[in-house]
């Protein structure tokens, strides 16, 4: 929120070649009064940096009754407040350019090593404890999701092909499909090897404290996601990078194992980087 202070940051020394616009209000609170001004000060900083923006793309742009495909061309045709927001703050982007260059890498409910401001991180499992049970945000309904490595490998690679980029570039992350609704919460029990009871997510009692304001009424304008399908066409994004980075979904859950309550899968402390088990039992 601190204007000249986002400018000093890009531009000290040689100057910075991207700026990674990852910043939201925490908790979806005062998002009309924040998002804007942030986005501003990343924009005046790119400029006088020569630098290009990066963006985590939400799918809340979208109407979810209406958007069962999202795509580079999609109309946004947002009905939720944040959903407007963000389509202000794309609009920015694409206004400023060429002037200022722009990469917007759209993907769905993120998972993985080290998530913690995700709805699965905080509402489906309890990372970091044993899982009890599996929270459903929309049981039956496909959706898509995530998986951080593989959306942090996309970034870098786009990123390091910026001659290949359009001066405003959005790109669909398509991840894990789930075209069930279910398979995120089988993959879940395969990874603790329990048979967790599912729950579903108290949205009757969202709707009975929205009028109070607060974590309730915000989380309520994204019901709809949870209750459409919306899934993501990577197709400019493989025209990029020849093939999108994907981890299988059970391979994905045994990698920090800790996540889940469960130790770690090789002898000696674990690294930093989330445990990667390999073929025939070997892990590192």
């Amino acid at each position: 929120m601190d204007g000249a202070s986002v400018v000093r940051a890009a531009t000290l020394g040689d100057g910075v070649a991207a700026i990674v616009h990852a910043v939201n209000p925490p908790g979806y609170r005062n998002w009309s009064s924040l998002v804007l001004p942030m986005i501003d000060n990343t924009l005046a900083a790119a400029r006088a940096a020569g630098a290009r923006i990066v963006l985590p793309g939400t799918v809340y742009n979208y109407d979810p009754v209406q958007t069962p495909v999202i795509d580079e061309n999609t109309p946004q045709n947002a009905r939720t407040t944040k959903g407007r927001i963000r389509v202000t703050l794309e609009r920015k982007l694409a206004e400023a350019s060429p002037e200022v260059s722009s990469l917007i890498l759209r993907a769905g409910d993120f998972f993985g090593p080290g998530t913690r401001a995700s709805w699965f991180a905080q509402a489906m499992v309890q990372p970091g404890r044993p899982v009890r049970k599996f929270t459903s945000m929309a049981s039956g309904v496909p959706h898509a999701y995530a998986y951080l490595p593989d959306l942090a490998a996309a970034f870098a690679g786009l990123m390091a092909i910026p001659e290949r980029l359009r001066a405003y570039e959005t790109v669909q992350f398509a991840g894990h499909w789930d075209p069930t609704g279910t398979q995120m919460r089988d993959a879940v029990r395969r990874a603790v090897a329990q048979d967790v009871p599912e729950r579903a997510f108290p949205w009757w009692m969202m709707r009975l404290a929205a009028p109070f304001g607060g974590f309730p009424k915000e989380t309520l304008e994204i019901e709809p996601a949870w209750k459409h399908p919306m899934r993501l066409d990577n197709q400019r994004l493989v025209d990029l990078l020849g093939v999108e980075p994907h981890t299988p979904l059970d391979q994905a859950h045994r990698r920090g194992a800790d996540r889940y309550g469960l130790p770690c899968p090789i002898a000696e402390p674990c690294p930093p980087s989330p445990c990667l088990t390999l073929k025939d039992g070997d892990t590192r």
